[in-house]
């Protein structure tokens, strides 16, 4: 159900609240869908994207157990939950009718999806270095990389161009160190190794072309429906690190490469960050607070973020204040520092004079939240206890064959499904070394040429007395030739760093390359 400029979440009978809903204009204050395992956080999420879909707003979300790509496909009166969801519907109000929505498959592996790439050089260095969990000195190093590629104009499109980058960085070190500082080989190395674990993890395939266009994620169907994009995540889990780097990238490129739109009817786009607490464990609090930034401004681009996260603690307090809209599921108190996040979570809320908040957040059963959504003039509204309606797609994931077929239908296939290997800096520098080789090839021949007209020289004087200078002036010419042609390559960097190809390029508030609108 679509209220008039509002999304209906759900309601209740008696102890229940009133009809719910997220009011559209505020949508892109954030929120927070919280709750333990196996209280409803996916069927919330799912009813939230259908919501935001009919009401013309695409919407990105994680499908990290692969319940979400019901979606896809319309509910069926066939469905064992179907008496119990007309049971529901009657409770709260709601009709309902079973259809599917227009939805995209993604995934990082193109296994059960469209595969979704960037460079190297798009992602930057402060991502790329959160996920190889670098140090301090070892992120310096690749700051250092990435500089010279941007002014060499060698662009980091896939990790082996990385790799290339970093071996010569390394070659070239002792040139670098006068004006970037120590460049050891043994943090090179370091680097190295991090990216042998992130291949073998299956990152390789995340990095190369072609990279993903935000427009094609932000797509309105003729039928004023909103694309509904889902990350197949299932496998993506398994390198928890990559899929925080990744949904956090993808934000980042929002951000970037969005205008300012100020306060809009309803959002351009709205993120669901499932498992939220990935991208805030063991985060240095410099990455944190960028994080915290772009959370506050993003709004004005007119992007919602919803954190999906079993505890609010997860999140950090400076993110969670900026989280407007709340849907709470329940929460077990088993131990003593679940008790406290109980209660922590409570004292989030603006209370309700007819029952306790934190009792509530514990008695809820699955299906059940405690909610509050901005109302008016973006004020807080009151905690509800709510019942949350059922879906109009399908609960559960979809078959193989029916995933197949949204995947084939969707109109990107040819765009994005074969990768392409273009000219990069593996290739550049490829070409510089072998240039350098042949170079210094020439050079031992001519050496070993003059080498040779110096020897028969000396054996003519046993005939002949006389010297010529020509022959002198020779024997000091292959030093200095030899010297010349073999230093050419690694001094070629000092005559050519800071010149004219990287002085255009810019890089945003997370580190990822700015690309121009």
């Amino acid at each position: 159900m679509l209220t008039e400029g509002g999304l209906f979440v759900g309601g209740g009978g008696e102890g229940y609240a009133a009809p719910q809903e997220l009011l559209l204009r505020y949508a892109n204050r954030h929120g927070l869908v919280a709750g333990a395992t196996g209280t409803g956080k996916t069927v919330t999420l799912q009813i939230l994207a259908e919501g935001f879909s009919k009401a013309g707003v695409p919407v990105f979300m994680a499908d990290v157990k692969g319940d979400l790509s019901g979606i896809a496909v319309a509910g069926s009166p066939t469905h064992k939950l179907h008496e119990a969801f007309q049971k529901r519907c009657a409770t709260i109000g709601y009709e309902l009718e079973y259809e599917a929505f227009p939805a995209v498959f993604w995934d990082l592996f193109g296994e059960q999806g469209h595969p979704v790439r960037t460079t190297v050089s798009e992602m930057g260095p402060l991502l790329l270095a959160r996920l190889l969990d670098l140090t301090e000195a070892q992120e310096g190093v690749l700051n250092v990389a990435f500089r010279v590629a941007d002014e060499e104009g060698l662009p980091l499109l896939d990790l082996k161009d990385l790799r290339a980058m970093l071996v010569w960085i390394g070659q070239n070190a002792s040139e670098l160190a006068l004006r970037y500082g120590n460049v050891a080989t043994a943090t090179v190395g370091a680097i190295q190794r991090a990216l042998l674990v992130l291949e073998n993890q299956g990152a390789a395939k995340f990095f190369g072309e072609p990279a993903l266009e935000l427009t094609d994620m932000m797509h309105v169907g003729a039928d004023g429906r909103g694309r509904v994009n889902v990350l197949a995540a299932d496998k993506l889990m398994g390198s928890p690190r990559l899929y925080a780097t990744f949904l956090l990238w993808l934000l980042s490129e929002l951000f970037e490469e969005l205008p300012e739109v100020g306060d809009p009817d309803k959002p351009k786009l709205v993120f669901f960050f499932d498992e939220a607490h990935l991208l805030f464990d063991d985060a240095p609090k410099a990455l944190v607070d960028k994080v915290e930034q772009v959370a506050r401004l993003i709004r004005s681009k007119g992007v919602g973020v919803y954190f999906i996260t079993q505890n609010p603690a997860d999140v950090p307090d400076d993110v969670l204040g900026q989280l407007g809209n709340r849907v709470q599921h329940a929460l077990r108190a088993f131990t003593a520092k679940d008790q406290q996040d109980l209660r922590r979570a409570a004292q989030n809320y603006r209370p309700n004079p007819a029952f306790d908040t934190e009792t509530a957040i514990k008695e809820v059963g699955v299906g059940e939240a405690v909610t509050s959504f901005l109302q008016a003039k973006g004020v807080p509204g009151m905690v509800e206890r709510t019942l949350v309606r059922p879906p109009a797609s399908q609960l559960g994931p979809i078959t193989q064959a029916e995933r197949r077929g949204v995947i084939a239908s969707s109109g990107l296939s040819a765009k994005y499904d074969r990768e392409i290997d273009r000219d990069s800096a593996f290739e550049r520098l490829a070409e510089r070394a072998e240039a350098a080789a042949k170079a210094a090839a020439r050079a031992e021949e001519e050496e070993e040429r003059l080498k040779e007209e110096e020897r028969r020289a000396r054996e003519s004087r046993r005939y002949d007395d006389r010297t010529t200078g020509r022959s002198s002036s020779r024997r000091s010419s292959p030093s200095r030739r030899s010297d010349t042609m073999l230093e050419a390559f690694g001094k070629s960097v000092v005559r050519q760093l800071g010149t004219k190809t990287g002085q255009a390029i810019v890089r945003g508030i997370l580190g990822s390359l700015f690309k121009s609108r």
